[in-house]
């Protein structure tokens, strides 16, 4: 993975849908936050959150964690930019990954990643994960450097899709190959599902 590319784990949310820390619960024998250590391994990464189990578990294996008590989305991303920034500031570019999302593959993002840093104008350049046959967009989100300060000073709230709403025509669709990559683990009942797909589909094995 290129080493000139940040990424913010964003481990904030409250998970009310869920009705426990979701990111806390099991997954192929492991926390399901392990599977985003996993994916993002080679990126100058950090976990941003508000959950101390959550801390404890970034400081168990070792990943840079950044506890906070703030409380909107837009405090996650101008947080985990301005941890980064000051220790890798050759940083052309910063990829913003949901950690609830386990069945993304860390085949997918690298190959994501290696467009965007094969882009000669890579840092005005804004990469966004795809469903390849209707184009819906999701996440994660790749931003080059030139959107750094817009993203750190969002408006109360809003989360980087403002800034990518507001740069459309910069915005590079980057298809996933399976569509259980781009779920969420919002209730139980998506995670038992995450679970059946990862178990049956040959596609993870």
């Amino acid at each position: 993975m290129k080493s000139e590319i940040g990424c913010v784990i964003m481990a904030s949310g409250l998970a009310k849908r869920f009705g426990s820390n979701k990111l806390l619960a099991e997954f192929d024998r492991k926390p399901l936050l392990c599977r985003a250590f996993a994916v993002t391994e080679g990126l100058h990464r950090v976990v941003v959150t508000r959950s101390t189990e959550v801390q404890a578990l970034c400081e168990k294996y070792g990943i840079p964690v950044l506890h906070h008590a703030h409380p909107l989305r837009s405090d996650t991303v101008r947080l985990g930019l301005e941890y980064l920034l000051p220790r890798f500031p050759a940083m052309s570019g910063c990829v913003f990954l949901p950690g609830d999302q386990p069945l993304l593959t860390r085949k997918t993002l690298c190959c994501m990643v290696s467009a965007f840093c094969a882009q000669p104008d890579r840092k005005s350049q804004i990469f966004r994960l795809c469903e390849p046959q209707s184009g819906t967009p999701g996440s994660p989100v790749l931003f080059g450097a030139d959107y750094f300060e817009e993203l750190r000073s969002l408006p109360e709230g809003k989360g980087g899709g403002a800034v990518a709403k507001r740069h459309a025509e910069k915005v590079k669709l980057f298809p996933i190959r399976h569509p259980a990559e781009l779920m969420d683990a919002d209730t139980p009942d998506v995670l038992a599902e995450l679970k059946t797909i990862f178990q049956n589909d040959s596609f993870y094995r």
